[in-house]
């Protein structure tokens, strides 16, 4: 009797299921009917304000269905991935062409300059400027040829003056910290116009104003103007650099050229009495 009573409730209970799982495909067969199956877009996170940078911490991808899908929406995170808010963009609203730009002239720079800080540019050269192959958004460290001895080359010393210093653009090739800690691969910058070309005579950096005053008289007084070198986006060490005099260049031979100067200095001195 119990066998038969068990077996009874296990006919009861798939039945049931079998109705339930019937209803939820009829609901589901409806539903897509009349709003189309789930699709894919990209979501804010958070809240974005306007000409702020979007990457993945702040975006994610959600499905929802078709009817709801807003007119030119991304549907994968790379497809934003380095663009900027056009407007200010609420946590769970979906992101659309209409509101976000690949960085460019167009974008501006005054928003792009660090709240503190300052843009100033400087005239560069291939030989000056890592054969102007500097990008927006590297950073570099800028070194100087000083001569505060009126003339003496063994007095005269290349001095690193400033370090990690931002790269804002390249002429008129504007960026906002691109490509920074975190671009991992050549998909990511695909669509931010960062193709090889040298075309530019300035390259405008992000300075505090004390070090834009230091750039100004470096550039007023130095001979030879002055020279960028690139360093890796994630290096963020500060040195300590030692400036290089002529004598550090003889290494062993320092005390004779050191001598033979001293020698003609008394020399000179003496015929001019």
């Amino acid at each position: 009797m119990n066998s038969r009573a068990f077996t009874l409730s296990l006919i009861i209970a798939g039945f049931a299921m079998f109705m339930v799982y019937s209803y939820m495909q009829g609901m589901e067969s409806e539903f897509i009917e009349r709003y189309g199956k789930e699709g894919t877009v990209v979501v804010a996170k958070r809240d974005i304000n306007e000409y702020e940078l979007l990457d993945d911490t702040k975006v994610t991808t959600m499905a929802i269905p078709q009817k709801f899908l807003a007119p030119g929406h991304f549907k994968k995170m790379e497809e934003v991935n380095n663009t900027i808010a056009t407007v200010a963009i609420k946590k769970g609203e979906q992101i659309t062409k209409p509101r976000v730009t690949y960085p460019g002239g167009e974008t501006g720079l005054s928003r792009q300059v660090s709240s503190g800080k300052r843009a100033f540019s400087i005239s560069v050269s291939e030989d000056r400027a890592v054969g102007k192959l500097i990008k927006p958004g590297d950073r570099v460290d800028i070194l100087g040829l000083i001569d505060y001895a009126g003339g003496r080359k063994d007095l005269f010393k290349v001095k690193t003056i400033l370090q990690d210093v931002l790269i804002l653009s390249t002429g008129l090739s504007v960026t906002n910290s691109i490509p920074l800690v975190g671009v991992k691969n050549a998909k990511e910058i695909r669509k931010l116009n960062l193709s090889v070309h040298t075309n530019y005579r300035t390259v405008t950096l992000e300075l505090d104003p004390y070090q834009t005053q230091k750039l100004i008289l470096l550039m007023q007084t130095v001979r030879g103007g002055i020279y960028l070198t690139l360093r890796n986006n994630d290096d963020k060490k500060m040195v300590r650099i030692k400036g290089t005099r002529f004598f550090d260049l003889l290494e062993e031979d320092q005390a004779e050229a050191k001598t033979y100067f001293q020698d003609k200095l008394k020399r000179q001195e003496r015929g001019g009495r």
